[in-house]
């Protein structure tokens, strides 16, 4: 399965290289002239997907870069939000019709700027989407310097007049050089995604667990800070979709900013853990570091009441893996947070189909009793 991740990728990435690099320019361009990125969603799934495209653009991970205006939006608020001068990209919908927005879509007619991955399978298809659109955050940034944009936040006067400098700016060879560096990140990824599932004993161990509990009427409950966030919003969309039973803790902004403002950030998952979880349940914490204190505390939390636990991280691990504290860790062992999460979708998609897989098999067994 990994292999066909990877030729898909390679393949992918290397025929729309220089089109995505164009497409960062133009975002660029947008972005400078105050234009905004909006981001919308038609299934769970594709909602996950809005929601991981804005934290990524408005809460830079790289210091020192610019936080840049982007919005998830829902596909009814499209039209009231949208202005001229906008970015819009869907996800599992056409967004033809919005008058001077750069629109971006993955499917055939559905955008200006189109991408199709080439393969059916809808979570090695939403794994290359993910790529790309971190490929357009990253290289934006890049196009934003040469363009006169080196600061965070608002940025200075320069930023008024961004394209009288352009003529200094050399950019067929920026452009060369992002198209290049496109390439290289996919090639990136993909050893990444080799190296964190390995021969796939970490993720079958711990979907048998997982599905055992579920079989036995247990529920997931799943969690994760910014976009890891994103990445809990997806696992329990694609177990809701299979009729399994699957909770996200991130989904309430009224019982999330309730606990982080009368207590503190570090109890959002472990509060919510005494609320919902039963012995027989399992919990799945995603975490590029593998060191959030609210993680860690949702994880002890979880042990003392009987949970399964399941960890997907980053790094080396961090503290969840050097102390243990998750039954089953499957680790992106990266330093790179955009990659980490890309190999982190490829593990629970993994996770996902091993145990719809389970619940397949095990409707025919009742079948045929």
């Amino acid at each position: 399965m990994i292999g066909l991740r990877t030729e898909a990728n390679e393949r992918f990435f290397v025929a729309e290289a220089e089109r995505i690099a164009e497409l960062s320019l133009r975002l660029a361009e947008r972005f400078l002239a105050g234009g905004r990125l909006l981001a919308v969603g038609a299934s769970p799934q594709d909602r996950s997907d809005a929601h991981h495209v804005a934290v990524e653009f408005v809460h830079p991970v790289i210091v020192g870069k610019r936080a840049l205006p982007a919005l998830a939006l829902r596909a009814d608020e499209l039209t009231l939000h949208a202005e001229p001068g906008d970015a819009v990209i869907a996800f599992g919908l056409p967004v033809n019709a919005l008058r001077g927005c750069l629109t971006i879509g993955f499917a055939p007619g559905a955008a200006e700027w189109e991408f199709e991955p080439p393969t059916d399978d809808p979570f090695v298809r939403q794994e290359l989407v993910e790529t790309l659109y971190h490929v357009l955050w990253e290289s934006v940034h890049v196009f934003l310097e040469h363009l006169g944009s080196s600061g965070s936040g608002a940025g200075s006067s320069g930023f008024l007049y961004p394209f009288l400098e352009r003529g200094e700016v050399d950019l067929d060879a920026v452009l060369e050089d992002v198209a290049r560096s496109v390439v290289l990140k996919a090639h990136e990824v993909g050893e990444l995604r080799e190296r964190t599932i390995g021969d796939g004993t970490e993720v079958a161990v711990a979907a048998a667990a997982l599905r055992e509990r579920l079989d036995a009427g247990g529920k997931l409950l799943a969690f994760g800070n910014g976009g890891s966030a994103t990445d809990a919003m997806d696992v329990v969309a694609d177990l809701q979709t299979a009729g399994r039973r699957a909770l996200d803790l991130t989904a309430d902004a009224a019982v999330l900013t309730a606990l982080a403002n009368d207590v503190g950030p570090e109890v959002l998952f472990q509060r919510q853990i005494i609320a919902h979880g039963r012995e027989g349940d399992v919990a799945l914490a995603i975490s590029t570091s593998g060191g959030s204190a609210n993680i860690i505390a949702a994880l002890a939390e979880a042990r003392r009441r009987g949970l399964e636990t399941i960890a997907i991280i980053g790094y080396d691990g961090g503290r969840i893996a050097a102390e243990q504290l998750a039954d089953h860790m499957v680790v992106a062992p990266s330093e790179y947070i955009p990659r980490i999460q890309e190999a982190h979708a490829t593990a629970y998609h993994l996770l996902c189909e091993r145990v719809s897989v389970g619940r397949a098999a095990r409707k025919t067994e009742l079948a045929r009793a």
